[in-house]
């Protein structure tokens, strides 16, 4: 089994910046892609990033980027995204994913992720 721990999230105002961390235990892969996802209230969970394992290769929803980047410290098997000028509707619970698969590519696709994190809840006032 794989735990994930997202940490970092916050009140924030406008215009302000956050750094989300998901610490990664428990089984070991050879090479895995990360993601980030988050939902707001009432709304679906959406894609926001993802990182694979070589290169690496990254991807980005069009509401975030230019504002967020994703990284990721192997040694550590933490992910972090960074987040600039943020916004109200940046507001959302922020998940953190694996997949396992994910060597040459950055999923964005919910399904392909097989272990979730918690969440850490992100807010951002006007």
């Amino acid at each position: 089994q794989v735990q994930l721990v997202e940490s970092g999230g916050g009140l924030v105002q406008a215009g302000g910046s956050l750094r989300l961390s998901c610490a990664a235990s428990g089984r070991r892969f050879s090479a895995y892609a990360m993601g980030w996802f988050r939902q707001a209230p009432g709304k679906e969970r959406e894609f926001v990033a993802a990182i694979s394992w070589s290169g690496p290769i990254t991807a980005y929803a069009d509401s975030v980027k230019g504002r967020f980047t994703i990284s990721r410290d192997y040694a550590k098997n933490t992910m972090y995204l960074q987040m600039n000028s943020l916004k109200p509707e940046d507001t959302a619970i922020y998940y953190c994913a694996v997949d396992p698969q994910g060597i040459n590519y950055a999923p964005r696709a919910e399904d392909e992720y097989d272990y979730w994190g918690q969440g850490t809840q992100v807010t951002v006032s006007s």
